[in-house]
């Protein structure tokens, strides 16, 4: 039987795409082996969100070579997308596609097998109009299923490379969303993470339907779903429908993740975002009404060209103030090919990396904050796997719905079940909880509890 290993980087729609990918593999009679073992095929699936991601893809890429040198290479992602002829040029590449086709590698590799020729299957991707299907029925990780919604960008924001190699907004077909969506909940999964490259400009490209549409089909056709939860959404979608939609949901989290990037409007207006700061903070406070307790993650770029002591100051206390659950700190860093990679006043690396740390422990002081409001609470969680800290104990680790994460005495079968958990002690990274209950439906649990 014909080994297949493959290898991941970048972000969580490579990782769904990676396992898409395998299930063309295993429907063809292929195993899936480890990459560091010998494989007759090995898969990278490249990163190209940084010039780092595109070297670490090529480093990746040459350590499959040196593994084993009469293995079929196949390299595909953003960074094949955007640059074919750079991984062509790597000797012991054999067959590049890039963000479209994959369900042609099969074939590619047959051909290259009888020709021994290289193959570039890399096509125009901004010419693609259509979403391309590639079903998940179940993932490795059994906790979380990920449910890729949407295909591509049409916000061209000055750092960013990702249209390039993403091409422009395409939607995935409502019913196969759902048709997913049930799927995934008959192999088991409680939970379902909606991704794509820009989640929420879902059904942008469509006429009647948008993502409030698919968040109520959602929860009223899929039978036995428990959470929904959106991977992202751009503050300028979130409408005052899908917001309503989030009001009378039971099922969506209160937890969303919504990009910042800047909180001046002046780096925002330089990086060609499509929202003022007062804008999202109006979101914020109708999200909030509408969702109490709500969660808000996001994503904060630091030190992007031109960016004064002042702006940044501005994002500070912006964050400071609307209270944000957690933030993933990014030093601003030149993406070649970007109208900001070729901006004049680039900022300093240590001014970067100050700001930055400025940032994160802003961060970690706001998460203790936010956890500490849920002390004493019982939560709903879904325990995902053993506490890695202390692997020999019987700790579980999981998320409760507005995206805690929570150390537990649990049980193996518990995994991926919802069970409610008292948190006895807030903290950060992990609260520190108590098993109450395995929530089967609401009459049983209220007994339980009494």
């Amino acid at each position: 039987m014909a080994t297949v290993a493959f290898h991941t980087l970048g972000c969580k729609v490579n990782h769904y795409e990676t396992e898409a990918i395998w299930q063309l593999f295993k429907n063809d009679g292929y195993e899936r082996v480890e990459y560091e073992t010998n494989a007759d095929v090995y898969v990278i699936n490249t990163c190209t969100v940084t010039n780092t991601g595109d070297k670490k893809s090529r480093q990746v890429i040459r350590r499959a070579i040196r593994k084993n040198p009469d293995a079929v290479i196949a390299v595909t992602g953003c960074y094949a997308q955007t640059s074919p002829a750079e991984i062509m040029a790597i000797p012991g590449v054999d067959i590049v596609v890039g963000t479209q086709d994959r369900t042609k590698m099969l074939g590619y590799i047959e051909q290259y097998k009888q020709e021994r020729q290289p193959i570039n299957g890399v096509g125009n991707i901004m010419k693609s109009r259509v979403y391309e299907e590639l079903d998940v029925p179940a993932f490795t990780d059994r906790t979380r299923a990920s449910l890729k919604i949407q295909e591509g960008c049409n916000n061209f924001c000055t750092f960013c490379i990702i249209p390039w190699a993403r091409g422009l907004m395409r939607s995935r077909d409502p019913k196969e969303v759902l048709n997913q969506a049930q799927q995934l909940v008959d192999a088991g999964y409680k939970e379902i993470v909606l991704t794509g490259i820009h989640t929420g400009g879902y059904g942008e490209d469509m006429k009647d339907y948008n993502l409030a549409r698919l968040l109520r089909d959602l929860e009223t056709q899929i039978v036995g779903l428990k959470r929904i939860r959106i991977s992202s959404i751009e503050a300028s979608q979130i409408t005052d429908e899908v917001i309503e939609v989030l009001a009378n949901s039971e099922k969506v989290v209160r937890h969303l993740h919504i990009p910042i990037q800047s909180g001046s409007d002046t780096v925002l207006k330089r990086m060609r975002r499509k929202y003022s700061m007062a804008f999202y903070a109006d979101r914020l406070e109708k999200l909030r009404q509408a969702l109490p307790g709500l969660a808000v993650t996001s994503d904060v770029i630091v030190g992007f060209p031109g960016e004064t002591e002042e702006e940044f100051m501005e994002t500070y206390n912006f964050i400071k103030d609307h209270k944000f659950s957690e933030l993933h700190v990014f030093p601003y860093s030149k993406r070649t090919g970007t109208p900001a990679a070729r901006m004049t006043d680039q900022v300093d690396e240590e001014v970067k990396n100050e700001r930055v740390h400025r940032l994160i422990s802003l961060s970690e002081q706001l998460s203790k904050e936010y956890a500490s409001l849920f002390e004493g609470e019982v939560l709903e969680v879904i325990p995902e796997d053993l506490y890695k800290e202390d692997p020999k104990s019987s700790l579980y680790v999981g998320y409760t719905d507005n995206y805690l994460k929570v150390v537990f005495q649990a049980t193996e079968e518990m995994v991926g079940e919802i069970v409610k958990v008292k948190i006895t002690k807030s903290g950060y990274p992990y609260n520190e909880g108590q098993f109450v209950t395995v929530v089967t439906d609401s009459k049983a649990t209220a007994e339980i509890l009494g």
